[in-house]
């Protein structure tokens, strides 16, 4: 498989949903990202109301790590890699309750702000056995 590219994130027509919006855009075949694994993705980040980037992994040069269900990401995002599997891209749109909300960490996210980024999950480690692995 090629190394993906950084995603160009278009934003939906309409208003912003108030639930969190998965949509896989790819989807992968490899080991599944669940509670207790730690995930390495690439990941853009924009505002629903601007279209504005505001934060990028492919922007540092590097994946960003983090374990699934271990509050080191905001809800939505964390909710959202769920069930990826290695190789996936996933759009998910986050509504302010599990994003950000009033306390906005970056003068580029407004308070209250419903956030879309595009999650490509490169590795999958630890946690417990895929079912029916060898």
């Amino acid at each position: 498989m090629s190394e993906p590219t950084k995603p160009r994130i278009e934003v939906p027509e309409g208003a912003a949903p108030t639930e969190l919006t998965v949509r896989d855009l790819v989807v992968g075949e490899g080991p599944e990202a669940q509670p207790g694994r730690v995930v390495q993705v690439h990941y853009v980040g924009v505002t629903f109301a601007s279209g504005k980037e505001f934060d990028s992994s492919w922007e540092r040069g590097q994946p960003f790590k983090f374990a699934v269900g271990g509050g080191r990401v905001i809800k939505g995002l964390d909710r959202g890699v769920r069930g990826m599997k290695v190789g996936g891209r996933r759009e998910i749109i986050v509504p302010p309750r599990l994003g950000y909300g009033r306390q906005s960490p970056s003068p580029l996210i407004p308070p209250g702000s419903t956030l879309i980024f595009v999650v490509d999950l490169l590795t999958v480690v630890g946690g417990p056995p895929a079912r029916g692995a060898a």
